[in-house]
């Protein structure tokens, strides 16, 4: 193997000087790179998830599947005075349009209970609850 004559040998010392020169340069150019707008953004489906667990709606039950089955399992008069309200952690609120409801509802709270169970799911709905108003 023949030497290239013209190439220099570099002492230790400026080889290190070298690479900190290319170094120092290259933080330079990092310096004035536009920053990555999309480091700090989380995507949706990131959080959906527990969102929906913590609505109660782990098992998949969405508001429309709901109030469809309460139609079917309440029947036409009672699903027109007392509405879903909210389902959360097992608990299904209805809100009723008038006293004398809650007072039918409460007499007949364990078969709606149980048909709501068999429509739904028994981890979807454990407790049902009224409100008037």
């Amino acid at each position: 193997m023949e030497s290239n004559p013209s190439r220099k040998k570099l002492s230790k010392a400026q080889k290190l000087a070298f690479h900190a020169k290319e170094q120092a340069f290259r933080d330079f150019i990092e310096a004035f790179k536009s920053p990555d707008l999309n480091r700090n953004i989380t995507q949706p489906k990131d959080f959906v998830e527990s969102i929906i667990k913590q609505a109660g709606l782990k098992e998949g039950v969405d508001k429309d599947t709901l109030i469809d089955s309460w139609k079917e399992i309440a029947g036409e008069f009672i699903a027109n005075n007392a509405h879903p309200q909210s389902l959360n952690k097992g608990v299904l609120t209805l809100r009723l349009v008038q006293p004398s409801m809650k007072f039918h509802l409460e007499q007949v709270k364990p078969q709606l209970l149980r048909k709501l169970q068999q429509s739904l799911g028994k981890k979807i709905v454990r407790q049902v609850r009224f409100n008037i108003g």
